[in-house]
């Protein structure tokens, strides 16, 4: 016995639903296929792969990877970057951050410097990718590979993947010159390749907006016209505009008044630029250093500007860089010197981007990590110290360790 009504068809590939007389169901506007907003049209901004919010890249690969897994900064976050010692390790993340952003067409804001400083970017390498240096890392691995037939391409899983991915990745700025061109897809570039010895030449004089520290009374804070100027840039800027806002060495007394450095001066601008950040969660990035020289981290005012800050980063930069010998790695095709490190990558903070955590103290449990500069490129990677000269066993270990072609081939 069948339960079917027998004057109700069945539902098929051709039947079409009949329309509801109800009320509900006519004020259910039709989605439009028009939604999207202009800020995934915007270039150098791609979702995240843990829960799909839009980030940016900082201009140095390895700098996004640390991010909490977001590959890239996220928007509406500030970064504060501290370094001990008179070098200017952070000042070379602040020129890869601001010549990433040229490139991609953001609008960036450089507070307290210049225009010398933004004729300092470095250039952009033509046909970025694989560097020199990089293939012959390549070629060693590849050599290294060999330990049977069957296993001989599993290095180059990696290189496959990520060409299929951008290979597959449209360019969302690419504009077709004639109808033809519309269904073309070119791959879209997140994170460029810079050279230090070349400078960035500028698509456009006013692609950065530099906001000077005017001279105040002791009685007016310095920051109050770099929040003004910072407000009437974002509010005058349509909406799928992305702005990156850079301030190097903040409450440096070569930069700023004696009194930058009272607590009614910083911690207000602090407060107010991440205001900005909060009120512009989809479209501003910030990105500043700190001085540990003459601001220690044990006192309050550090602590506030830490607490006021999404990520902290602390560059600790070895004191005789030059004394530090290089590592070699040998193979029967080629020896490569690997660059030695500058310094030590201390991550005291990172921003926690959802309910699962992901960000925090700590450095996801990678062990030390440690920070180089090469022509090319600044890598954090993590850090090993060689073993101690005078210890023959560990010297000893290390080179029986090593696996070289003789004894690997079969």
């Amino acid at each position: 016995m069948s339960f079917r009504k027998r004057n109700i068809g069945l539902s098929g590939p051709t039947s079409q639903t009949p329309k509801s007389d109800s009320p509900s169901a006519s004020n259910i506007p039709e989605r439009s296929t028009h939604d999207a907003t202009p800020l995934a049209q915007a270039s150098g901004v791609r979702p995240s792969p843990l829960d799909g919010r839009p980030t940016t890249s900082t201009g140095t690969q390895t700098l996004d990877s640390l991010l909490t897994g977001h590959a890239g900064l996220a928007l509406g976050n500030l970064i504060l970057v501290e370094e001990s010692g008179t070098t200017d390790f952070a000042g070379t993340l602040l020129r890869y951050y601001a010549a990433e952003g040229v490139v991609q067409g953001h609008r960036v804001h450089v507070v307290g410097v210049g225009e010398p400083w933004g004729r300092e970017l470095p250039g952009l390498v033509p046909g970025a990718g694989i560097d020199a240096e990089d293939e012959v890392k390549v070629g060693v691995d590849r050599e290294k590979m060999k330990i049977a037939w069957r296993y001989e391409n599993l290095g180059d899983f990696d290189a496959r993947a990520s060409n299929i991915r951008a290979l597959t990745t449209p360019n969302r700025n690419h504009k077709a010159s004639d109808p033809g061109e519309r269904g073309s897809i070119s791959p879209a570039v997140f994170c460029h390749t810079f050279d230090l010895t070349k400078r960035l030449t500028l698509p456009d004089p006013t692609a950065i907006n530099f906001i000077p520290i005017r001279p105040v009374n002791s009685q007016m804070s310095p920051f109050t016209t770099v929040i003004q100027n910072l407000t009437q840039q974002l509010s005058s800027s349509p909406t799928g505009t992305v702005h990156r806002i850079i301030i190097p060495m903040i409450l440096s007394p070569a930069l700023y008044p004696p009194h930058a450095s009272n607590p009614q001066c910083i911690i207000q601008f602090l407060h107010s630029l991440r205001s900005l950040l909060r009120q512009y969660p989809t479209q501003v990035t910030a990105m500043l250093t700190l001085p540990l020289t003459l601001y220690a981290r044990s006192t309050g005012l550090i602590r506030w500007a830490e607490i006021l800050s999404d990520g902290v980063l602390e560059l600790a930069p070895f004191p005789h860089i030059v004394d530090a010998g290089p590592s070699s790695t040998s193979s029967s095709a080629t020896t490569v010197q690997e660059e030695k490190p500058q310094g030590i990558v201390k991550v005291h903070r990172l921003p926690v981007f959802h309910e699962r955590g992901g960000g925090g103290a700590g450095n996801g449990g990678v062990g030390d990590l440690a920070f180089t500069v090469s022509r090319r490129k600044f890598v954090i990677k993590p850090f090993s110290l060689p073993p101690v000269e005078g210890d023959t066993e560990a010297q000893r270990g290390e080179v029986e360790g090593k696996a070289t072609k003789v004894n690997i081939e079969f």
